[in-house]
């Protein structure tokens, strides 16, 4: 089943959120606009900046991780500016 690696941004909040999913992307986007309990539950403003495909739910949830491991904003900018 292909996966995704993705990276969504809220203007409101100026945030980034990081995740993976193995769901179609659009619907994923959509249940984190919804308002929900969770990190992207209180904006509704989420846009997908990057994402990356892959084979398995077990290399994108490694690259999510080696990204969030980064800690570190400029890093993520330059991930999908340099896209």
């Amino acid at each position: 089943m292909p996966c995704h690696f993705y990276i969504l941004y809220s203007k409101c909040s100026d945030r980034f959120y990081v995740g993976h999913t193995c769901d179609i992307l659009e619907e994923r986007l959509r249940r984190h606009r919804s308002n929900h309990k969770g990190f992207t539950g209180t904006q509704s403003d989420w846009e997908l900046v990057y994402s990356e495909p892959y084979p398995d739910k077990k290399s994108a949830y490694a690259r999510e991780r080696e990204v969030k491991s980064w800690k570190s904003r400029k890093k993520i900018l330059l991930l999908f500016k340099g896209a």
